[in-house]
């Protein structure tokens, strides 16, 4: 059996990307690979963590196979356009990209959280991102940990360099994500050397986008299927559904591959096709991710098979489906693919899988609909059910906490559910915390899902 290589050569080296993962391997990777001038758009992708990945795609020349798992079977697709894989910690060649006027545009996948933000910028009580700023201070091309450090890091390295504009693109399930990881950047670029802010204005433009196909973690089950069907020894291949979905805007100044004639939607405004997925698709996993686990269920698959966590997605999706702009047609067709999509037998989603981070998901995935629905005078059950149901993962009931936020969410929860609820609401949003229907409606809900 043979393992991947090149037959033959790369392309160069004019995307750069952060977060190599799954997703972004399944998703904008895969977008590079099908656009018809990928032959020049070759992409040097960076783990947001351990080094394994990178060690594993370098090995096989950044090649990985796609599984595409369908109800009526699998595709499998070799992907080509990553030609280089670095581990976190190789600054030398980041920065080195960066440098280079060959490289017009970067892309990221870090999750929400990755971003460090707090109050709109960068969280600059953090101690990593203080040491960060330091580290950037003393010594332009210092080491950082930090992502938003990472970006001022490589942005001082291209000024440097004089290598001319690029297109920043985040692909996080933040709303309006480009102008958040702008402001996030760009404040922490002010602490470093406010010169570089100007340089930033003149010659970054940041996109805004929306990203959607799920792709959950690979099993060793998954790699050995991909091995005998495809007869090649593949390290890191990758499982995803057949539906992808990449809407952009803004300005990509600096040249990108041409991603429309790959099947992306470029857009004045992302803005209704954000809201849609955020509410209906996000919302719905963060619901089922918290509540499912509470009646024994694992994967998304086994949840929306119940009829009780059937009604709590639709009941959670009228509500959001009442504030959406698109029309009603799209809304109702994009709630019926949903529904296909979380029953497809060939996926198999961890529910503990989405539960993460949820200190940075609850509020943009639930909140928007929560305080639109209490405007109008009704009381959100769905959303508020989602709320409690998290309540209760903060307690210690359903899937283990695994947060960005750490011991600061759980603390909140502690004690009895009438004092743990007002503290995790007022956390989410002060004004909801004083609206004594919301409160009751939450307890009442997590007395509800409780493990009896």
């Amino acid at each position: 059996m043979s393992g991947l290589h090149r037959a033959r050569p790369a392309p160069p080296v004019r995307h750069v990307h952060l977060g190599l993962g799954n997703f972004f391997r399944a998703h904008q990777a895969w977008y590079s690979h099908r656009a018809p001038d990928a032959g020049d758009w070759g992409i040097a992708a960076f783990t947001g963590r351990s080094p394994d990945l990178a060690d594993a795609l370098s090995a096989q020349d950044g090649l990985y196979t796609l599984d595409v798992r369908g109800p009526d079977g699998d595709r499998f697709e070799l992907v080509e356009s990553v030609v280089a894989a670095h581990a976190a910690t190789d600054h030398v060649a980041w920065l080195r990209y960066l440098a280079d006027p060959d490289v017009r545009v970067v892309t990221s996948t870090v999750t929400e959280a990755g971003y460090l933000r707090a109050g709109g910028g960068v969280d600059t009580y953090r101690a990593d991102v203080r040491a960060d700023v330091q580290a950037l201070r003393d010594d332009a091309s210092a080491s950082v940990r930090t992502v938003p450090a990472r970006l001022v890091a490589g942005l001082l390295a291209r000024r440097a360099a004089d290598a001319g504009p690029l297109s920043i693109v985040p692909c996080d399930n933040l709303p309006d994500n480009g102008a958040a990881v702008r402001q996030a950047v760009q404040g922490l670029a002010a602490l470093v050397d406010p010169s570089l802010v100007g340089w930033i204005e003149d010659e970054v433009s940041w996109v805004t986008t929306m990203v959607d196909r799920i792709t959950p973690e690979p099993t060793v089950d998954d790699v050995a299927l991909v091995r005998t069907a495809t007869g090649t020894d593949d390290r890191a291949p990758v499982v995803t559904e057949p539906f992808s979905e990449w809407v952009l805007s803004g300005d990509l100044r600096a040249g990108a591959p041409d991603w429309g004639a790959a099947g992306v939607v470029l857009t004045d405004d992302v803005t209704p096709f954000e809201a849609r997925k955020l509410g209906l698709l996000n919302g719905a996993h963060s619901l089922l991710a918290y509540a499912a686990p509470l009646r024994g269920h694992v994967t998304v698959g086994e949840a929306i098979a119940d009829d009780v966590c059937r009604d709590w997605v639709e009941q959670w999706w009228d509500e959001v489906s009442r504030h959406l702009s698109l029309p009603a047609d799209d809304v109702a067709a994009y709630r019926a693919a949903l529904t296909a999509r979380f029953e497809n037998p060939a996926i198999r989603h961890r529910l503990d899988q989405i539960a993460a981070d949820g200190s940075q998901k609850v509020p943009v995935r639930f909140l928007p609909t929560v305080r639109l629905e209490r405007a109008a005078g009704r009381l959100p059950d769905g959303g508020l059910r989602a709320v409690a149901a998290w309540v209760l993962h903060l307690r210690g009931d359903g899937v283990p906490v695994t947060d960005a936020a750490g011991g600061d969410v759980v603390r909140l929860a502690s004690g009895t559910l009438e004092q743990a609820v007002p503290r995790v609401v007022r956390a989410l949003d002060v004004a909801l915390a004083d609206d004594d229907a919301v409160l009751a409606a939450v307890v009442a809900h997590a007395r509800d899902l409780a493990p009896r």
